[in-house]
């Protein structure tokens, strides 16, 4: 016996068209690679931060705790490549880089936020069955 699992949503809020199609279940969706940009552990940090406005580096890494220097790199490569952030390398010495989000990288921090702060203020609430 299956159930269906769809999912009603109201007329304002639609599921997009790939969706539906069920292309992000296909193995080789390209929006694979970028959900998992985004939805990353530690992607989901760096545009949640990035939010609040530009930072160098050294402020992202202080402000993510636990995020090791290459991971924190790697992502925010990842992300840039994916056109969410900005990176912008100024001429002095010492290097001096600031990461600020672009346009779509604040669209997809924005909804991304939304999910972080639904699980911050549930977190008891789901963390109950695990003690």
């Amino acid at each position: 016996m299956s159930e269906d699992l769809t999912i009603d949503t109201p007329p304002s809020r639609t599921i997009s068209e790939g969706l539906r199609r069920g292309e992000v279940f296909s193995g080789d969706c390209p929006s694979r690679e970028i959900l998992n940009h985004v939805v990353s552990r530690w992607g989901v940090l760096v545009l949640v931060a990035l939010l609040q406005g530009t930072h160098r580096f050294s402020e992202l890494r202080r402000r993510i705790g636990g995020v090791s220097e290459k991971m924190l790199a790697q992502t925010l490569q990842l992300l840039e490549g994916d056109g969410f952030i900005l990176r912008k390398s100024y001429p002095v010495v010492p290097p001096h880089v600031e990461y600020s989000l672009t346009p779509s990288g604040i669209e997809v921090a924005k909804r991304v936020a939304s999910l972080v702060d639904w699980i911050e203020e549930n977190a008891s609430q789901i963390l109950a069955p695990r003690r």
